[in-house]
Formats: structure tokens, sequence, C-alpha cells
């Protein structure tokens, strides 16, 4: 498959400025509930965006509405430098949604030819695709041409969808909860295909409940709650550097340990702070500095303790420990 357009790296891909949801309820539609509540967000061409957020949060009508299935009650938004919602721009766009229906007794390779053929994609084109998409997920071409989808497995349908959706080449991919139900071989299996996809220069847009995942392969996120973004970022930006250290030491002059530990404090008789260069060298110093390591760590706060911090100091009514059941 091709790359996408070189362009397009780092330019926004996709952008919202206070994009809104409102829907009406009641037996006689005389009440509304906020699924979505000026939402803005950018994601840049050739990047993995990861949107978490518990269940219920306003993940899937965010990304229903960048793809034009439901019309938001305010904002605006672009994708790819359009309007979204631009025909044209439809065609360079994959999805897969949470829950696919796919056609039972047709067999793999009789539903990609078919999606193909929605696309308008040549007769000749078609087949080339197929077998390369079939080689980029991961699945037999004997068995997608003569097994029926109903006897596949939920990781196998998974793979199915992630063909289709990307059957039309796309610039930009769309997954709703694509580790969602599947087992750890299943997730590596589409996290390796969305690391190729990466690789491939595609910018990949999707939706996820499970951290660890996200934590791998996601250049940047976001943070839906409530129907409200209340953070977005690199990792980096979010968590703290990824090789940064605390240390714990005892001995040693104050003088000598600060030109390794520059925020140096004292707590409990020990000295503690955030290294600075590199770790091995350090500790090869520590007998020339009469001191020694008690304790050095990663100062890297895991995304899920952020997620669930983030969530109760905008939620303190959240339901935590149900909403993180799918987290491995």
């Amino acid at each position: 498959m091709q790359s996408a357009s070189p362009s397009s790296d780092g330019m926004p891909v996709v952008k919202t400025w206070d994009l809104c949801k409102t829907y009406r309820t009641g037996f006689w539609l005389n009440k509304t509930s906020e699924s979505l509540k000026s939402c803005s967000l950018e994601v840049l061409g050739g990047e993995t965006f990861g949107l978490l957020g518990p269940n219920g949060a306003g993940k899937t009508t965010l990304l229903k509405i960048l793809l034009g299935i439901i019309r938001p009650t305010g904002g605006n938004a672009t994708l790819l430098g359009k309007p979204f919602g631009d025909r044209p721009t439809r065609q360079r766009i994959g999805y897969l949604p949470e829950n696919a229906y796919f056609y039972d007794f047709l067999t793999a390779w009789e539903f990609l030819d078919f999606t193909a053929g929605l696309f308008q994609i040549p007769r000749g084109k078609r087949q080339k695709r197929i077998k390369r998409l079939l080689d980029t997920v991961g699945l037999a071409q004997e068995v997608a041409k003569k097994r029926q989808l109903r006897k596949y497995s939920k990781g196998m349908l998974q793979r199915v969808g992630m063909a289709q959706a990307l059957i039309n080449d796309p610039d930009l991919v769309f997954l709703d909860e694509p580790m969602s139900g599947l087992d750890p071989l299943g997730r590596y299996q589409v996290r390796e295909i969305i690391l190729s996809l990466k690789a491939q220069g595609k910018t990949i847009f999707f939706n996820s409940h499970i951290l660890a995942d996200v934590e791998l392969i996601c250049d940047r996120l976001a943070i839906l709650s409530k129907g409200e973004i209340i953070c977005q970022g690199t990792l980096d930006e979010l968590l703290g550097a990824a090789d940064r250290y605390q240390v714990v030491i005892e001995g040693g002059t104050e003088a000598a340990l600060r030109s390794w530990v520059p925020d140096l404090s004292r707590k409990d008789h020990h000295w503690i702070g955030h290294l600075e260069g590199d770790p091995q060298k350090f500790i090869a110093s520590l007998s020339l500095m009469k001191a020694r390591l008690l304790d050095l760590k990663l100062a890297r706060v895991s995304l899920e303790d952020f997620f669930i911090r983030q969530i109760r100091n905008h939620d303190p009514q959240a339901h935590i420990e149900e909403n993180l059941k799918a987290i491995a």
C-alpha cells in the first residue's frame, strides 16, 4: 500500500472547534442530555492519536460526528484540511466500528471484494490490494477464500475489519475500540497492525479504554470525561519524561550530590531528588562521594494512575473500578 502524502506530515489532519452534541430524551422528548461539550482537539499528520475515557464519556459520539454519521449540535471540524462531511474526503478515510457487522455467509475474500466495489476500485487492482491487506493483517489467503465469516473467531473478525478499513488505502484511519474483547494475542496482533500503518505514514485516530495498549503505541492522546476534553498532549507532556529517575541516597555531601541531583532535598535522614545524567556513571561515582544508593526508580507516573487521577478530579462520583474492568 502507498504511504500517506508526505505533505500532510506534521499538519493538522483532524481539527475540531467546540464540538457539542445534545440529545433529546424522555417520553415527550422534553429533556436534554449533553453527550459532548465544547470539544476542541487537533491530530497531526502521521501520528497515532488515542482518545481515552470511561464508558459513556462520549468517545464514539465524537468519532461518529467526525465521520458524518451523526450531526453535531454546535461547533465545527475539518478532516484532511476539508470541512467534515466533504464527500471526496471520505474516499481517503478508513473506519472500523466497535461492533462491526459482517455478512456471515461470505468469505473474507468475498467481503473485501464487495467493500472494494463500494469504493469503485478497478477489479484488477482489487485482487492485488486484497492480497496485500491479508498479508498486512496476518490472515492466510486460503482461509480468506474458503472459510465463511460465521466460522471466524473474534480476533480473526477484527483482522478482517481492519482489512476492510484499509481497502481504499486511506490517509486517515478511525478505529473505535479496536482491542475490545480480544485476548492478549489478538490485542498484540492489532497493535502490530497499527504500528505497521504508522510506519507507512498513515494517521491513526482510535478510541480505547485499554490503557496499556495506548501507552505502547500512541504519540499523543486526549482524555474525555462526561463529554469534555480534560487534557491532551504527548505522553512525555502528560506523564513526564520516560528516562527520568528518582533516587534515594544515604551519606555523601550536598555539594557533591547536587551536581547529579539538582533538586536534591532532605527527607527522613536521606537525600532524595531526580537524577540528571547517566544512571550508570552516577552509581559508579557514589563510592567517591562516600554515599550509598538506597533506591532508584522511574519518576514517570503510569498512564493508568494518571488516567484515574484525571477522571476522579473531574468527576469525583465516577465509578472508576467499573470503568477500568477492561484494562489488562
